[in-house]
């Protein structure tokens, strides 16, 4: 199979779930560095593929997304949640920003109560803490809609239960 064969199957292979590129590259017999090199390429020609720390996920056209900063406590983690999935968003990550480590993003793609149950399960079953709790509960999140009017409505709700954090607190945080 020649470089774009595979690249076409590469495309069609990536959806919604994340595909780490060392599965990628075991299934196609390549390095994991030519499915890099593959999909900057498939990038380069228009193919919306976006980077997770869990893999490659294609893009949604005709999505709009949004970054929120907010900030709550441990507790109010699924009434945030709920609130996105509430108004038809899609919490794609959350990332903060640590002072020694760097940006740290985790890939979410919670878009109904249920997913965010689900999270929240794992969340209190202690095998991992909440990544906001690095970086003094203060996060971010990546949240696509079908619209920005739902954007809006997402911003409204989060401002509406305190957790957005808005510009004044920002610039006093720093």
């Amino acid at each position: 199979m020649n470089g774009e064969e595979r690249r076409k199957k590469i495309a069609s292979r990536i959806g919604s779930e994340p595909v780490p590129a060392a599965r990628l590259a075991e299934e196609f017999g390549v390095s994991r560095q030519v499915i890099v090199q593959d999909v900057a390429l498939l990038r380069a020609e228009g193919t919306d593929i976006l980077s997770t720390n869990r893999g490659y996920v294609a893009g949604r056209k005709g999505v709009h997304t949004r970054v929120f900063k907010v900030r709550h406590s441990d507790e109010d983690t699924e009434r945030e949640l709920f609130a996105v999935a509430d108004e038809g968003g899609c919490v794609e990550n959350v990332f903060v920003h640590h002072k020694v480590y760097g940006t740290l993003t985790a890939y979410m793609g919670i878009d109904s109560r249920l997913k965010a149950r689900k999270f929240m399960e794992k969340i209190k079953s202690g095998k991992s803490a909440l990544l906001k709790n690095v970086t003094s509960g203060y996060h971010y999140h990546t949240v696509s809609a079908e619209s920005e009017e739902a954007l809006d409505l997402i911003e409204d709700k989060l401002r509406a239960f305190g957790f957005l954090v808005e510009r004044t607190e920002d610039a006093a945080q720093k």
